[in-house]
């Protein structure tokens, strides 16, 4: 027989002297002799994975659906599972998959988690009933097409499922989901679709049918405050101490994620042994430490812009990640504005909140404010960009400056709202403010060089049977009238309109501004052109009211004629036509506007 160590590679049943004449090869020691094994362990966010709906974080309100859906046998055919990552997309279509085909199912829906069953689709082992699928490799039409062809199989047994679960399914082509569209509308019995996304926005633009197909859950994200506690079970489970600080931390950085919680707190303990402390998390994920970012934060409330460029190149010579670094200061704004506000800062340590306490008279919740909102603004840029550290930079050096700015609202107050003050003394003459119900707002001619006609100040109405008199304190009566001349009755159309209207014909006024003075005869007749017959019709009907407002003004007005000018049939109503004859009107109103468009060759514009 060979001894230790040889191999026989002799045939059985040979001879003697055939068996010594058979080569023995010694074997060397090979790498695999001189390793050392030890028990493989799964990593936490896999060891930890919920095996029932009330095992997973936060998402109640979607476990609690599929649980009493198998409970009561109201399975649906499809199911889309959007939400961030991390939150239990694909645990929750596991454990769907496991009740659905649990040989010890419970009456209220959970699976039992220990049968062979449930033991392979939670560890994602091979199963003939519960297919996953990840459609970032598989998303073309031939993939959808194999998937549908395989539905059409029946599951092993009578009373299970077969459960297709399609992980990232936004990936997925629009061929591919039209494709699918049938089976998802009439699947086979006892068949279920599980399509888990974290945008699903993308499905909706590629195959907007298919979401009426599918029953939609949302995942919402986990909260700091539930991730510590998950941790904090995890580690008791583990046997190893941790710190409320170290779990707080950890909560943060997972960003609503439990499996990024959890995959993290892993990197943390292979950092080393113990306790699992503040500092080792930070020296794990590379994180900024508290009194690096407050220091940033005293430059900015101390007005140091100066020094901003030394302390931020410090922290660069050490690598630090600005992404990380600009996340920590928006929480330190976002802490500070909330004590400065009377508030209670979240998800803070108590270190923190003590040091940001302190600086609450040192900085005004205005300046936190505009601080956050440019912050906010930059974010996008600063994310994209390779310029990384100069962006912070002159964030903290905008933010230091920020005494030295101007509050426009108050620039504008001081501009537009100071009341002009009068001289205390002498023969200067007093700027009074204008009463708008005394006279009209000011036209273009009051710039022109050429001083207008003189007009008497406005005046009262003439009392009239059913003309209303407007009050003394509004209009103060002219001490004369004039004979009535068709330049000065265009001059001063404006205040007939404007008479009108203050006598309470507000309608009859309207109707007034459509009107333009064409005539004024021997005889005292006034001859009013309107575009349309509907403005003629109402102004003859209040011709009693224009006429007292005219003789108000003019002398010698014994009657008034209204006719219609209709535009030509043939014409055609265009932006340009009625530009033209707006132009036209205002020309006619107002002889200094008709001397100005005329030397200037100014045009109105739309």
């Amino acid at each position: 027989m060979p001894s230790s160590g040889e191999l026989d590679l002799g045939c059985a049943g040979a001879s003697d002297t055939d068996y010594r004449r058979t080569p023995v090869v010694k074997r060397l020691p090979s790498t695999v002799d001189r390793l050392q094994f030890y028990p493989m362990s799964l990593a936490l966010a896999r060891k930890y994975r919920p095996k029932t709906f009330a095992s997973v974080a936060v998402q109640s309100h979607v476990a609690g659906t599929l649980k009493g859906a198998i409970a009561r046998g109201r399975v649906a055919h499809g199911y889309l599972l959007c939400g961030p990552r991390g939150t239990g997309k694909t645990t929750l279509a596991r454990v769907l998959a496991m009740a659905l085909n649990c040989e010890q199912k419970r009456d209220d829906g959970e699976p039992c988690g220990v049968c062979p069953s449930c033991q392979r689709i939670w560890s994602g082992s091979a199963s003939l009933d519960v297919v996953e699928i990840d459609a970032a490799s598989n998303r073309g039409v031939e993939d959808a097409r194999q998937l549908r062809e395989r539905a059409q199989y029946a599951p092993t047994g009578d009373d299970r499922y077969k459960v297709y679960i399609v992980d990232e399914a936004h990936m997925l082509t629009r061929e591919a989901w039209n494709a699918l569209l049938k089976v998802l509308e009439e699947p086979p019995p006892r068949v279920v679709f599980v399509f888990a996304t974290t945008e699903p926005q993308k499905i909706a633009q590629a195959a907007a049918p298919v979401l009426s197909r599918l029953q939609r859950f949302d995942l919402k994200r986990i909260g700091p405050a539930d991730v510590r506690e998950r941790l904090a079970a995890v580690l008791a489970e583990e046997q190893v101490p941790a710190e409320a600080e170290a779990l707080a931390m950890l909560a943060r950085a997972a960003d609503g994620s439990m499996r990024d919680a959890l995959s993290l707190t892993d990197q943390v303990l292979a950092w080393g042994d113990g306790t699992l402390t503040p500092q080792r998390v930070r020296d794990a994920l590379g994180l900024v430490p508290e009194d690096e970012t407050l220091a940033l934060f005293d430059l900015v409330l101390d007005r140091r812009a100066g020094d901003v460029f030394a302390a931020v190149g410090r922290l660069a010579d050490h690598g630090v990640d600005f992404n990380v670094l600009i996340a920590d200061f928006a929480d330190v704004l976002r802490a500070q504005l909330a004590l400065a506000l009377g508030g209670t800062p979240p998800e803070s340590s108590d270190r923190m909140r003590q040091e940001l306490t302190a600086r609450v008279p040192r900085v005004k919740a205005t300046e936190l404010v505009r601080m956050l909102t440019l912050l906010v603004e930059l974010e996008p840029h600063f994310r994209r960009s390779s310029q990384q550290q100069l962006l912070f930079e002159t964030m903290l050096v905008r933010f230091a400056l920020l005494d030295r700015t101007l509050d426009l609202e108050a620039v504008l107050t001081g501009v537009m709202g100071a009341p002009s003050a009068p001289p205390s003394s002498g023969g200067g003459s007093v700027v009074r403010e204008r009463d708008p119900r005394s006279a009209p707002p000011p036209r273009l001619r009051d710039s022109v060089d050429a001083a207008p006609p003189a007009r008497p100040a406005p005046r009262a109405q003439v009392a009239a049977p059913a003309v209303t008199a407007a009050p003394a304190a509004d209009v103060a009566a002219p001490a004369t009238t004039v004979p009535a001349e068709i330049n000065r009755l265009a001059e001063f159309w404006d205040e007939i309109v404007d008479a009108v209207r203050r006598g309470g014909r507000g309608t009859l006024a309207s109707m007034l501004d459509h009107a333009t003075p064409q005539a004024v005869s021997g005889s005292g007749t006034i001859t009013l052109a309107v575009d349309t017959d509907v403005h003629g019709d109402a102004i003859r009907q209040g011709a009693e009211y224009v006429l007292a407002a005219l003789r108000s003004r003019f002398s010698g007005v014994e009657r008034l004629v209204v006719s219609a000018q209709q535009a030509a049939p043939q014409e055609r109503l265009t932006e340009e036509n009625v530009l033209q004859r707006r132009v036209e009107q205002l020309r006619k109103r107002d002889a200094v506007l008709d001397a100005a468009i005329a030397a200037l060759d100014l045009r109105l514009l739309p």
